[in-house]
């Protein structure tokens, strides 16, 4: 039965995305409570969270029934390959759709409001202004610095999509990008990170070592060289 374009398709996928979100959110929760000393009641939100996973599968298998694996050595090779394939191929969906649309979306409406709404508020209420101006200026650039880790993820997933084909992976090497392996924010030499101090141009050697990644915090010991593909 085609459900690609019924209403239910559409209910499923906002369930999904509802119960996703649900999950998230009840371990960070869980996370908030442990450290105030409460832990049954962050047992409570792990526990909780993890119901709601399955509540997610659950309504992500009706979305994807050619994901679903029933008796994996009943399969050949091919038709595993082909489930593997069609895993990436929605992963970099995804990942493309947040690198070309949504955080630059994200970061020009940033910006808009930045410039807009917020500084008019500016001219009532000075502090609670700069607050705003603040919080949506570190919105822009953290969007700004989604989209070339959603577009490194992209790639990564492309890379392994290649690899089930059988092409060979593509030489690297590393230049002089630095790469967060907590978050995977990659630190550009050009542009630097003028809202932590860091000027455009300043190499990542240069960086003070008490400087973190500007969207998870890691230490910049965290850092690794950034592995590029060298054009053949």
């Amino acid at each position: 039965m085609d459900l690609s374009n019924s209403n239910t398709a559409k209910n499923l996928a906002d369930a999904f995305a509802g119960e996703s979100m649900a999950n998230r959110k009840y371990l960070f929760f869980s996370e908030v409570v442990k450290k105030l000393g409460l832990g049954d009641l962050a047992k409570l939100f792990r526990e909780t969270a993890n119901q709601e996973t399955e509540h997610a599968f659950a309504h992500f298998r009706l979305m994807h029934p050619e994901l679903v694996v029933d008796d994996p050595a009943s399969l050949s090779d091919e038709q595993k390959k082909a489930i593997a394939a069609r895993c990436l191929e929605l992963a970099i969906e995804g990942e493309t759709y947040e690198y070309q649309t949504m955080y630059p979306n994200f970061a020009a409406e940033a910006r808009a409001d930045r410039d807009g709404e917020a500084e008019r508020e500016f001219q009532e209420q000075a502090d609670e202004s700069r607050e705003h101006a603040g919080i949506f200026r570190t919105a822009a650039r953290n969007f700004g610095l989604l989209t070339a880790i959603e577009h490194h993820h992209a790639d990564q997933y492309s890379e392994a999509l290649r690899g089930l084909e059988g092409v060979a992976p593509a030489n690297k090497a590393a230049g002089s990008k630095w790469i967060c392996r907590q978050c995977s924010m990659i630190y550009d030499p050009a542009e630097g990170d003028p809202d932590s101090g860091i000027a455009p141009g300043t190499p990542f050697e240069a960086i003070p070592d008490d400087w973190e990644c500007p969207i998870c915090g890691a230490k910049k010991a965290l850092f690794v060289p950034y592995q590029e593909s060298i054009a053949a």
